[in-house]
């Protein structure tokens, strides 16, 4: 008997971890593989009949994952595509739950019109893992991965919003009017909320200097954003969202690059760590799942599934075709652009997380967390399988255009850096055969990058070349890097560059000063 949590933590673990290994050499989401390797280690005696509390989940699992979507939003790119975002994010997901609802009430006669609807809202909003990591692997461009990113973000505060409405729906009786009301005051209270929290955050993040202590402060954050908004009754998923963008968009020169280092490592295991476990947890009570809906007719289970799969599949694929179509306002959507974005639609960790908190004295919970695992399985095991050869087959891609723009920014960089280090010899601040030696440092990698504007065929990354050249003058290399920093920032508020970009070479110099100003291997 004492042995068995210890097993159980082991087969978890196992659960957790071999199916991403199969997943890269078999090239299908880790998902689908996390599902069945869950069911498995469900039928040991340790884990048999094992619940999560819906709450756990709510305020466990999603406070995190939300928070870290919002704080990587590309501001400038998602208020170009605004509007496109929104009739996504709003429209798409408000009719996806409201036809689910629909739909499902005909094909189960009986289901409350509430419960009805906290399933169209679990299926409702999308994942974008899966298929940015397709859309980025295959060099589909960016606009399309902003689009489905800031759809994302948005969709996620919609349908949690729709799912409180169905709650309560499900402990009493809701009029139109009350719903429009409460659902004002949640809104605004969480939004609020969420500007306060990130203003007070922002201050205290001052205070602490040491990765650690970073890291801590930015593993509360979403939980001081999500749980009291929740405890005074607004929306604790929008103050998340708020809380998590203003901070993404507030000066990163507040973080040492020792801390932005360790904590997006920290964030990246972490969001793993929690999208898997909820799979694995659906894969431990899929089988209490089973035996609760096995008294069903298999074929209105079928028919049911395949009702909710179609409305999922068949509205974003119809929604996306026909009603982003008149959209004017800005770039236009190209018709094949239209059709990636229709069917990028995968369902995933959020989806789950929502279907799982649903109360477990909600009339046919199995049945719905039922219906929701197979959306979230189908779409991940047809759709995003299926969605590189679809690119492929569209020739939807732009992978010279981003290698442009990295080079163009690059160029920027070093000739920014070669001009402050011509300020600094020019004011006797550096000696002249330091200068030189950086100098001829940094026009080596200025040849190579140009290189690549040339004819786009070199990697323009002469990062390591001159490591063993820097050895000293960590003033000079910090001050280099700081110009290079603002150069950056000024490339990317003029529109020069994109979020994409900015990211990746502030993570390269983040790289390059921890290594080389102090003195790190």
């Amino acid at each position: 008997m004492g042995d068995q949590p210890f097993l159980a933590i082991l087969a978890f673990g196992i659960a957790l971890l071999v199916p991403g290994v199969l997943s890269k050499r078999l090239n299908v989401p880790g998902p689908i593989l996390l599902v069945p390797f869950g069911a498995v280690v469900g039928f040991l005696p340790a884990l048999h009949g094992l619940h999560v509390q819906p709450e756990v989940v709510l305020n466990v699992f999603l406070p995190p994952l939300i928070y870290r979507a919002a704080f990587l939003t590309a501001p400038r790119e998602s208020r170009q595509d605004a509007l496109p975002i929104t009739i996504l994010a709003v429209g798409l997901t408000s009719a996806t739950a409201l036809c689910v609802m629909v739909a499902v009430g005909f094909a189960v006669p009986g289901l409350p019109w509430a419960a009805a609807l906290a399933l169209g809202a679990a299926i409702a909003p999308t994942d974008p893992v899966a298929a940015t990591s397709v859309l980025q692997r295959v060099g589909a461009p960016r606009r399309l991965v902003t689009i489905l990113e800031g759809e994302s973000l948005l969709n996620d505060g919609v349908a949690l919003t729709l799912f409180g409405l169905a709650l309560s729906g499900l402990s009493g009786e809701v009029t139109v009017a009350d719903g429009v009301i409460e659902l004002l005051r949640v809104v605004c209270g969480g939004i609020l909320y969420g500007l306060a929290v990130a203003w007070v955050i922002g201050k205290v993040r001052r205070v602490f200097h040491d990765a650690g202590s970073q890291i801590v402060l930015s593993l509360l954050t979403p939980f001081v954003a999500y749980l009291p908004a929740e405890h005074f009754g607004v929306s604790g998923v929008l103050a998340t969202i708020v809380t998590g963008f203003v901070l993404g968009i507030s000066p990163q020169g507040v973080l040492q690059p020792a801390s932005r280092l360790s904590g997006q490592v920290f964030w990246r295991v972490l969001s793993h760590l929690l999208e898997s476990t909820l799979f694995v947890l659906l894969g431990v009570q899929i089988m209490d799942v089973f035996h609760e809906v096995r008294d069903l007719p298999w074929t209105q289970l079928a028919l049911t599934a395949l009702v909710a799969m179609a409305v999922v599949i068949v509205l974003r694929l119809a929604w996306t075709a026909l009603v982003l179509a008149p959209v004017r306002l800005g770039r236009p959507i190209e018709r094949r652009q239209r059709l990636v974005l229709g069917w990028a639609g995968m369902r995933g960790a959020i989806t789950l997380a929502i279907a799982l908190s649903i109360p477990l004295d909600a009339p046919n919970r199995a049945l719905l967390i039922f219906l929701a695992a197979c959306v979230v399985l189908v779409t991940l095991g047809v759709q995003a399988t299926t969605l590189a050869p679809v690119l492929r087959r569209l020739g939807v891609g732009e992978p010279q255009e981003e290698v442009q723009e990295d080079a163009t920014a690059r160029e920027a960089l070093l000739e920014a850096a070669l001009a402050r280090l011509d300020e600094l010899a020019a004011d006797d601040k550096v000696d002249d055969r330091t200068a030189e030696v950086f100098r001829q440092l940094f026009e080596l990698r200025l040849d190579r990058v140009r290189e690549v504007l040339g004819d786009l065929d070199g990697d323009g990354d002469g990062a390591d070349a001159d490591a063993g050249a820097e050895s000293h003058h960590v003033g000079l290399r910090r001050e280099l890097i700081r110009a290079q920093r603002d150069k950056l920032r000024h490339l990317y508020r003029k529109g020069v560059i994109g979020a994409d970009t900015m990211r990746k070479l502030d993570h390269e110099l983040d790289v390059e000063e921890r290594r080389r100003v102090s003195g790190g291997a």
